[in-house]
């Protein structure tokens, strides 16, 4: 999953992005507002970190900007301890949810798989399940039937985006655009290497290739 971090504050943005990577996550990071609305509206992010006290433009007038452009990304805010009046201002305005600084690490990821299973119409699981598979996002593994199956990180990154979007056909670069940050070389070739990976380990059929148009997850084992 691609995220956009939105952070003025450089050594609360480093640990961040050193924690979403170990995540799984590719991550670009912006520390000015102004950057942030051209940016957040024109690539494909599946959520968004936005800090409220930005340089630039305010974080609000960047989300607001969002939602009145039509940016349905899912958006969490950051805002300072105690800053009642800004969580609620950062609601109306269209945020998803917030989180108040300082933070557990923990919690921001757990917040951000909640997000994330809420945009994809999964929220009442506690867990990422689709097809029979069951996705450990802690120990980055996937079970089926209580057996484990070991993954390496770029097949969980896969996998994962795979399992909120079962059965829709997904094309190459659009897999690329989601599982890598823009600083990252997108070799559609790669995605092909990953997916066969997957199929070793979960069965031929668990992804189907439609020729000219992408894949297709079912999650069924031969």
């Amino acid at each position: 999953m691609r995220l956009l971090l939105v952070e003025d504050h450089v050594p609360l943005a480093d640990e961040l992005l050193a924690d979403l990577g170990r995540q799984g996550y590719a991550v670009d990071w912006l520390a000015d507002g102004r950057d942030a609305v051209y940016q957040g509206a024109s690539e494909p992010y599946d959520l968004i970190i936005l800090d409220l006290g930005l340089p630039g433009k305010p974080g609000l007038e960047v989300l607001r900007e969002w939602r009145a452009g039509g940016l349905a990304t899912p958006v969490l805010i950051l805002t300072a301890r105690g800053s009642w009046a800004e969580r609620i201002d950062g609601l109306k305005a269209g945020a998803d949810d917030y989180l108040t600084k300082p933070f557990h690490p923990e919690e921001l990821q757990l917040r951000i798989q909640a997000l994330l299973r809420r945009a994809h119409g999964v929220a009442n699981q506690p867990h990422l399940e689709a097809a029979g598979l069951q996705l450990d996002e802690s120990r980055q593994c996937v079970s089926r039937a209580g057996d484990e199956i070991d993954l390496t990180a770029a097949e969980f990154r896969l996998l994962r985006y795979f399992m909120l979007h079962p059965g829709q056909i997904l094309s190459k670069s659009h897999l690329a655009e989601h599982l890598y940050d823009g600083e990252s070389e997108r070799d559609s070739n790669v995605i092909e290497v990953h997916v066969n990976h997957l199929r070793r380990k979960l069965g031929r059929d668990v992804i189907e290739t439609r020729r000219g148009q992408g894949y297709r997850f079912s999650g069924v084992a031969e």
